[in-house]
Formats: structure tokens, C-alpha cells, sequence
């Protein structure tokens, strides 16, 4: 944390006191993320009992190891119970899964099943995964890594890949469809059923990124939104994705990746005996995997139980309205496309939404920059923080021209985060 050359191995070690100070001083220029002004990066319930028990269990686990679970039977249980409680919530079975480090990781295990099976079973050396352009980054990281071709598909006005424009696209490399519940550009949810029956009938996998959507949508319809069918119950679906760090309001990094059966599952892991060290084996592309987040994703679970993902979820669909009413009062900014869940887009039609983001970011707003719009994820906190929201756009709109070429500190759109030249 030093401006003076790069960093060095100090001679002495540096006091408790002193060292926690630096730290301190060094977060003040960092998100501030539980004053419901930032929108992405971390989840905020506004639950002080529940991050409570949240920093308790990882005082309690911070130092294991998940690497051997046979040697931490608690964690071994937890990442069952995790697995089992995402299959009775997403419509899988209980022990065809595992517990990751986060999304990208689940979609990286889920695009090397679909290599294994792929070559193992459709006899395609060299497969294609085939995306909506919408589709997580993470899917092209995984294909890069894997050496696997992935070929896009664009979307339609409505933000939703046209599931004949993606059979279109099918080759007979193609072992992998990709649909999102929701998408993160726009928080829409793609035709699931069409894409999986698709799959289906060519004999393919389909993979649901349900990352953001998964711990929120079970409850989201449970409270009376219009939900379409988007997990493993639906024929045709072979995995899944969700982040328990993300709805499930657990801490960074666990999420899980579910399939269809464990035939499926076994393709994701890995057996190596040829080492004088012993039989080495990862159920994930991990080897060491800290405990923590295992322990903590468990623990939120249990923690907040159905009436308190009920509870959360309500509060954010409290958000979700007041935001998007508020928004559609305010000349000059629109929400589009529609999204199907607390995620969205706002437009600036006219105007440079860059220069709208810097005069958000004047006003102590944290907002990222997307191609066509400044994003937005609701949490249960930005509840509190709705009406003050929708007063400082209004006012934001109202000091940039009516232009797109306005000037602007923001030179490129950056997912997570703001782009500064």
C-alpha cells in the first residue's frame, strides 16, 4: 500500500495496531457498498444479525482446508447439504453437484462436462458451445482455457436469444446450449424451455446460467411475479448454475453447479495416481479450496431458512417497483429492455449515458456503464434509498445536454466496476 516502488517483505513485522490502521485508512478510498449506493460486487440484505453469523462462521473456519474433505467431515457435510438444498430448489437430485468458488467457476465446470460428454459420448473431438450474445463472459473465458470454440448468437429487442435463430446456428460440433435466468446486461430470462427442448431433440447438453437469478427466482414467483419455467425440472435441461454469494447472501466466493445425473458429474472430476505423493483427486478445478465461503454459503442458508429468502426477496421486489416506477416518472431515462427481475438497464435516449454515470458518480452513486446504459442490481437495502435514487437521475439528467457526444470521464464500459480514463 505504498506509492514508493513496489512492495518489499518488511525486516520487522509491523505492530497489530499500526498494521490494522494502514488497512483502514486504505479502504476509505474503496466502495462503499452498505450505504445502498453501489449496485453491483456485493449483495447487501441490510441484515445485521445475518452478516453477524455470517463473520462468526468464517471466524470458525478460517483456517481449514477443503482440499482433503475427508479430513473436515463438517465441511464435507456442508457441501452435500448445499448441493442437496440447491437440487430440492432448482428441481435436481440431491447428489449430482458441487460447491464452487464462485459463477465463473460453476460455468467453467459446466463447460468442461460438456467437453468431456462431447467426447466421450457424441464422439466430437474439438465441440462448439453455442451462447446468446448476452451470455456471461465467464463462457468465453471457460472456452478459451478449454481450447472449445464458443459461437454467439444475437439477442432480440427484448434482450432474449430467438431459439430458432440459435438452432440456426447448430453444427455438428455444437455439444453445449447456453441459456441465462436471468442475463446480468438486462436481467431477462431467456426461453429456457424452447432452448432446452431444442437440446433435447438434437441430443445436446443445455446449461442455465441461473448465477444471478437462481436463490432469487424461487421466491420471486412464490410472491406472485410472472416466472417462466428456467431450471433442471424443465425436460432437456442437463445443468445448472447459481450463486449462493449472489441472492443467497452468502460471502464471496461460493456458488453450485448442479446436473442432471451423476454420469453427467463425474466428467468434471479428476484422478491422478501416477505421483509418489499418493492418489491425488478435486471433485473441482480447485485444489486447495478455503473453507469460509463453504461454511458460509451452508450457514446462509440455514440462517435465513424459506421465510427469510421470502422476507429478503420481498424487500427487493419493494425495490424493484419503487425504482422502476420512479424511473418511468423521470423525463428522459428509460428502463429497456423490460427486465424479468431486479436487474436492469437505464437508457438515456439522447443524451450520453457516460455523462449521466459521472454526474451519478458527483452525487455519490456507484453505477456501472454498460454498451447501451448504466446498470443496475437491486438489493434489499436499496429499498431504503429508492427515493433518493430516482430524485438525483432526475436531477443528473437535467445537467447533461441533449447529446451523446457530451463530455465524459468514462472511456470504456467495465463490468464491476467503472472505467476512468
Amino acid at each position: 500500500m505504498s506509492d514508493d516502488g513496489p512492495a518489499r517483505l518488511p525486516r520487522t513485522g509491523m505492530p497489530a495496531d499500526e498494521l490494522l490502521e494502514q488497512i483502514d485508512t486504505a479502504r476509505a478510498g474503496d466502495l462503499d457498498w452498505k450505504g445502498g449506493r453501489a449496485f453491483s460486487l456485493v449483495y447487501n440484505s441490510g441484515d445485521e444479525a445475518h452478516e453477524a453469523v455470517l463473520h462468526a462462521v468464517a471466524d470458525r473456519y478460517l483456517h481449514e482446508n477443503a482440499l482433503n474433505p475427508f479430513r473436515y467431515p463438517s465441511l464435507l457435510q456442508m457441501e452435500l447439504d448445499l448441493v442437496a438444498m440447491g437440487a430440492d430448489l432448482f428441481g435436481g437430485v440431491a447428489d449430482a453437484g458441487a460447491v464452487t468458488a464462485g459463477g465463473s467457476m460453476s460455468i467453467f465446470c459446466a463447460v468442461q462436462v460438456a467437453r468431456g460428454h462431447a467426447r466421450a459420448e457424441m464422439g466430437i473431438p474439438e465441440p462448439q458451445v453455442l451462447a446468446p450474445e448476452t451470455a456471461h463472459p465467464a463462457f468465453a473465458k471457460a472456452c478459451d482455457l478449454l481450447d472449445i470454440e464458443l459461437v454467439t448468437v444475437p439477442v432480440e429487442a427484448d434482450g432474449r436469444i430467438d431459439p430458432e435463430r440459435l438452432g440456426a446456428a447448430i453444427t455438428d460440433r455444437t455439444a453445449l446450449l447456453v441459456a441465462s435466468a436471468a442475463c446480468y446486461p438486462f436481467g431477462v430470462i431467456d426461453p429456457v424451455a424452447a432452448v432446452a427442448a431444442l437440446a433435447d431433440e438434437r441430443g445436446l447438453l443445455c446449461h442455465v446460467d441461473a448465477c444471478l437469478g437462481g436463490f432469487l427466482l424461487p421466491f420471486w414467483e412464490e410472491l406472485g411475479q410472472p416466472v417462466p419455467p428456467w431450471d433442471l425440472s424443465v425436460p432437456g435441461v442437463t445443468s445448472l448454475s447459481a450463486d449462493v454469494h449472489k441472492y443467497g447472501y452468502a460471502f464471496k466466493g461460493a456458488s453450485l453447479v448442479l446436473y442432471r445425473d451423476r454420469d453427467l458429474l463425474k466428467h468434471q472430476h479428476f484422478w491422478y495416481s501416477d505421483w509418489p505423493g499418493g492418489l491425488y483427486a478435486s471433485s473441482t478445478p480447485a485444489g486447495t479450496r478455503p473453507a469460509p465461503p463453504i461454511a458460509g454459503a451452508w450457514a446462509a442458508l440455514m440462517h435465513l431458512g424459506r421465510e427469510g429468502f421470502l422476507r429478503l426477496t420481498s424487500q427487493v421486489l419493494d425495490a424493484h417497483t419503487r425504482f422502476l416506477d420512479g424511473i418511468a416518472a423521470i423525463d428522459g431515462a428509460v428502463v429497456d429492455p423490460a427486465p424479468d427481475i431486479s436487474v436492469f438497464q437505464v437508457t438515456t435516449p439522447g443524451r450520453s449515458h457516460d455523462a449521466v454515470g459521472d454526474q451519478m458518480d458527483a452525487r455519490g452513486w456507484n453505477l456501472d456503464r454498460q454498451q447501451g446504459g448504466l446498470h443496475v442490481m437491486l438489493s434489499p437495502y436499496h429499498a431504503q434509498v429508492a427515493d433518493q435514487f430516482v430524485a438525483d437521475l432526475g436531477a443528473a439528467l437535467a445537467d447533461v445536454p441533449l447529446t451523446e457526444d457530451a463530455p465524459t470521464s468514462s472511456t470504456v464500459s467495465t463490468y464491476g466496476g467503472i472505467a476512468e480514463a
